[in-house]
């Protein structure tokens, strides 16, 4: 097994997560705003998203792991990009979409260039461009 398959987000209102990922350009097929899971078609994976109260039931129905309320959980997401200015377009996006930008794109240690937002939710996003970077048919990152 070598492979994420989906990342599904615990979301406290899915229908503002659901609006908010559908403006940056997150696609889907889900045509209500009420569902009670979503599903979006990425590039070689799928992002979910699914009330975090019933995903905590869901890993345990007698004794639900404690939600975090704030701070970080120690997991990021990523976008890869194939230019800085795509990383400043989508951060531009976000923006205006009401992610909240945590650290506005700029040369990193790395050799790359990034920058972080928040979801609605208060998830973690890099946007992110490495100038060695290559991407395959399917706009998945390579890393040799």
């Amino acid at each position: 097994m070598n492979r994420i398959n989906l990342v599904c987000l615990g979301v406290r209102n899915i229908e503002k997560s659901l609006s908010f990922y559908k403006s940056i350009g997150f696609k889907t097929h889900e045509k209500e705003n009420s569902s009670v899971i979503v599903f979006f078609d990425n590039e070689g994976s799928k992002l979910e998203l699914y009330p975090i109260e019933e995903l905590a039931k869901d890993i345990n129905p007698e004794n639900p792991p404690p939600i975090y309320q704030n701070g970080f959980g120690g997991i990021t997401l990523a976008c890869n990009m194939k230019s800085e200015k795509d990383v400043d377009d989508f951060i531009k996006l976000v923006e205006k979409y009401g992610g909240k930008i945590v650290k506005k794109p700029q040369k990193v240690f790395w050799g790359g260039y990034s920058g972080y937002f928040q979801d609605p939710d208060g998830y973690y996003w890099e946007a992110a461009y490495g100038p060695n970077w290559k991407f395959d048919e399917n706009n998945m990152l390579i890393i040799e």
